[in-house]
């Protein structure tokens, strides 16, 4: 049975990457959003916070040990997999975006055409990750609470049959 400090340090993946998800993609964007199109070049703060809490995730999972807390090392690999999925996917985005400002400046697409491939390619599939992982996650946060953790994620990151 994990002590209360090794489920403080276990939670502590969770809520790091479910602030990202619901403070800065959901919350921020949003809030950004909805103040018009003067305060769009704001929304350049959403990836660069994203990267940023990405990056602490992946460092520090890969910096802990098995040795150290098996607890705290699983429930930190959980949370660097899913930040990894998010990386992928706003990478996605970035590459659709790209593409489709380029078809539009360089190829002479329509400019609604070019939004809506960036939107229906790239934005849309990028949220749906997001909501995923938000529900994903929480039961990942509940795990550390209860001072668990998924069956998956034993098999995965102790390589033990359960």
């Amino acid at each position: 049975m994990p002590t209360a400090r090794e489920i403080t340090l276990a939670k502590r993946a969770h809520d790091t990457f479910l602030s990202n998800l619901i403070v800065n993609h959901i919350l921020l964007f949003s809030g950004i959003a909805t103040l018009g199109q003067s305060y769009f070049h704001l929304m350049g703060l959403v990836p660069v916070i994203s990267v940023l809490i990405i990056a602490y995730t992946l460092l520090r999972a890969a910096k802990l040990q098995r040795t150290d807390s098996e607890f705290v090392f699983v429930h930190w690999q959980i949370a660097a997999r899913w930040s990894r999925l998010l990386a992928m996917m706003l990478s996605l985005l970035a590459v659709i975006s790209l593409s489709a400002w380029l078809a539009h400046t360089q190829l002479g697409l329509m400019r609604e055409m070019s939004y809506a491939l960036a939107a229906g390619l790239g934005l849309l599939p990028t949220l749906v990750s997001v909501l995923v992982l938000v529900v994903v996650e929480s039961d990942a946060l509940h795990h550390a609470k209860e001072g668990t953790y998924p069956k998956w994620a034993r098999r995965r990151f102790l390589d033990e049959e359960s």
